[in-house]
């Protein structure tokens, strides 16, 4: 089968001013981030807040996307939750409504199971979804969950379902586990942390990357994605979506991104985040754009 590649955004999602996702704004920035060039969206991920979403939240806000015009072979929601049940709920919506995939953090909180509990938990799932449409991205993001999704977790799984689970996301950061999972799980697309690290993993078998920061970025990050393929000079444009990355990055990948959306967008709903989370400020927001300068001119242009 194919394998997912590209650059895909784990997109933010806006609130009302009572908590509400707004839907208007989650619609317009999907078909924003879209349009700039993302191959793929990533509702409910971290740059989401997705565990501070309820499921039935996560649900109505997917169809939204879809009713929208979106289309679902271009979303790639995250599904997992510590209760299996919940997960198996998510990912079973997600795959009735032709979603590209599911990215499914590992089963967190009980950190101690290791990789044959954690096997369990995603066969299970993928056995109570029971569905040929279902492909799974494993999650690994040992700094939040405290759980990783080791490289013969990976492995075990892709030999175990390999139509099923085709993806991992490796959001920890070390370029050492990135090479391992690429070398142990060779059907398996990976995606590296960040842009930050799109060229040296194209150059080493990764697909591309899943950041935060195509929510702000997609259209330059798809040109150096297209670039590195081509086999172009990409020095200054990567370069540019390092220093573009950094600047985000320093200031708190969620609160930086919407403070800055909301400046540059002029609706102050973007500044709205959910608890446990402070909201982000216009004033923040004005010092990122002023840090960012040309880098933000296309932001907010719809």
């Amino acid at each position: 089968m194919t394998r997912p590649q590209g650059t895909i955004a784990p997109i933010l999602t806006p609130f009302e001013n009572d908590g509400g996702i707004a839907r208007d704004l989650w619609i317009a920035h999907a078909k924003w981030v879209l349009d700039q060039g993302a191959h793929f969206l990533s509702p409910f991920g971290t740059t989401g807040e997705a565990l501070s979403l309820s499921l039935r939240e996560r649900i109505e806000a997917l169809e939204w996307l879809v009713d929208a015009g979106i289309s679902p072979g271009r979303l790639m929601p995250g599904t997992g939750v510590t209760a299996l049940p919940e997960t198996v709920e998510l990912s079973a919506h997600a795959a009735r409504l032709g979603c590209a995939g599911v990215m499914v953090l590992p089963s967190f909180f009980y950190t101690a199971v290791g990789d044959n509990g954690q096997a369990r938990y995603y066969s299970e799932l993928i056995e109570r979804v029971a569905s040929p449409a279902l492909r799974v991205i494993l999650y690994h993001i040992p700094q939040n969950s405290g759980v990783p999704v080791s490289p013969a977790l990976t492995a075990r799984l892709n030999e175990a379902f390999p139509d099923t689970v085709v993806a991992y996301k490796d959001s920890a950061g070390d370029w050492n586990n990135t090479a391992a999972v690429i070398a142990a799980a060779r059907n398996v697309s990976v995606f590296p942390s960040s842009e930050a690290q799109l060229t040296k993993g194209l150059a080493g078998g990764a697909a591309g990357c899943i950041s935060a920061t195509v929510n702000l970025n997609a259209r330059a990050i798809r040109a150096l994605y297209d670039a590195t393929l081509a086999g172009q000079d990409t020095a200054e444009a990567d370069a540019a979506i390092k220093a573009f990355r950094k600047i985000i990055q320093d200031a708190g990948l969620i609160l930086a991104m919407k403070a800055v959306l909301a400046v540059k967008s002029g609706d102050s709903r973007w500044l709205n985040l959910r608890a446990p989370h402070e909201n982000a400020t216009l004033e923040s927001g004005r010092a990122l754009v002023a840090a960012l300068g040309p880098l933000a001119d296309h932001i907010g242009r719809n």
